[in-house]
Formats: C-alpha cells, sequence, structure tokens
C-alpha cells in the first residue's frame, strides 16, 4: 500500500520492537505517533526523531486514551497503517513452587494487555481506517504483533504463549472480517530481538540464546522487525498472514 501521503500510528513505540518500527517509517517520510505508557520515554523519543514524530500516552487496553492517539494521528493525514508492537511478558508455570495453582492474576494481566490490548487496537484503529478513501486497492493496514512463543512457548512463557498465540487466530479472522471493507490484517512473529526485555538479563544469558539462532548466529535487532513491517504494508497481497522472523530458530522446552 502507498502510504506516502497518509499517517501510521505505532504502540510500543518508545522502545525495542516499536521505536526500530518509528525509526523506518521517519526514514520513509511518513510521519507517525508513537503510542507508548505515560511512564515511557516516548517524549523524548519524540523529540531526539524530529519532527515527523509525535509521542500520545496511552495503555493500549484504554479505550478512550487510545482513542485519542488515533485522533491525533488522523490531524497528520488520513492513516493508513497502525503497527501494535506494545506488550508484556509474565513467568508463570500452572503450579507454583509448593505444588498450589499458579497465579491466576498474573495470567489475567498479561492476556489483558497483550490479547485485549490486540483487539482493541485492531477494532479502535479499522474503525478509522475504513472511512478513508482508497488508494489503490486499499484504505489501510493493521500489522499486529505476535511470537515465536505462540508456537513454541517454553516453561513458564504461559500467559506470553497462550496470548501470541490468540493473536495469531485473530489474524486471519479479521483479515477475512474486513476485507469487504479493503483493510488489511497481518502479524509478526518475532524471534529473539535484542530489546529492553532480554536486556535486563546478564551477557551470558543473552550469548546463550543469541547462540540459538541457526543463522544469522545473533539476536535480532528492531530495525529488522520495522524493515518486515514496512515490506508487509508495501505488498497489497500479504493479508491474514503471520511471518515469522526468527534465524530460523525453533525454541526448545526450557
Amino acid at each position: 500500500m502507498d502510504i506516502s501521503n497518509g499517517s501510521a500510528l505505532v504502540t510500543g513505540g518508545a522502545s525495542g520492537l516499536g521505536l526500530g518500527t518509528v525509526k523506518t517509517f521517519v526514514a520513509r517520510g511518513i510521519p507517525v505517533v508513537a503510542v507508548d505508557l505515560p511512564t515511557s520515554a516516548g517524549e523524548r523519543v519524540a523529540k531526539e526523531l524530529g519532527d515527523l514524530v509525535r509521542f500520545v500516552p496511552a495503555d493500549v487496553t484504554d479505550t478512550e486514551a487510545f482513542s485519542a492517539a488515533l485522533d491525533a494521528a488522523e490531524a497528520i493525514a488520513p492513516l493508513r497503517a497502525v503497527v501494535h508492537c506494545a506488550g508484556r511478558g509474565g513467568t508463570l508455570r500452572v503450579l507454583d513452587k509448593d505444588g498450589g495453582p499458579g497465579d491466576l492474576d498474573l495470567y489475567e494481566a498479561v492476556v489483558r494487555t497483550n490479547l485485549i490490548g490486540s483487539f482493541n487496537v485492531l477494532r479502535l484503529s479499522a474503525s478509522r481506517m475504513v472511512a478513508n478513501d482508497l488508494v489503490g486497492e486499499e484504505r489501510g493496514i493493521i500489522v499486529l504483533t505476535a511470537s515465536i512463543a505462540a508456537w513454541e512457548g517454553q516453561i513458564g512463557q504461559m500467559p506470553y504463549a497462550s496470548s501470541k498465540a490468540g493473536i495469531v487466530g485473530m489474524t486471519l479472522c479479521a483479515a477475512r472480517d474486513l476485507a469487504r471493507k479493503q483493510v488489511r490484517v497481518d502479524a509478526i512473529a518475532p524471534g529473539i530481538f535484542d530489546t529492553p526485555g532480554l536486556g535486563r538479563h546478564s551477557q551470558e544469558v543473552r550469548d546463550g540464546l543469541a547462540a540459538q539462532v541457526p543463522h544469522p548466529a545473533r539476536m535480532g535487532v528492531p530495525a529488522e522487525f520495522g524493515q518486515l513491517a514496512l515490506a508487509i504494508i508495501d505488498n497489497p497481497m500479504i493479508n491474514g498472514e503471520t511471518i515469522r522472523i526468527d534465524g530460523a530458530i525453533r525454541m526448545a522446552a526450557r
């Protein structure tokens, strides 16, 4: 899709995969609204990246706040592309170390952010895009973020893996649902990427994770995620797909 005369919006845009995607849009000359939590580095990032970036604080599960972010994007130009990167993790086993049931509150919190948040972004973004004029064959595109954990969730990843599997299931349903409105929906499933989440681990752990990737034998970088997002946006025939970007890794149980 040609988005040169439109605007874009990226959630989780203050760091990691989201920031890499924001930078990709900026390099293309596309104005972009970066959405992230009020406590994030969003304001600083927007100032550093220049006039093409505006930061709007919002939790993706907050309908009113995210709607304000959509308003900000539409005030710039018709909203043509949304890349939804915001999410969280949380370590949880079925049973705790004493044999008791796992923490339901933690499970619900991760699913709420990752899966419910994705649906909220999807439904609110789509409601704006369907009012756009056609550009070629389409009105807009929404790219969600799944994970290879959707297929190969490791021990302790249950909330994260199941929420990301939900996004995989959501993607084709949404693409078929919105096809008659000329809005595409796709998802990207990243493997091991060098993001702030992994930055909390020791270098030894990070090196061990990178060594599991067949080729290239390293962690991915956010710019590569952003490049894929833009390639999906550019190609009108990619619809309803979840595309792995993982260097051919297949995760072990732990």
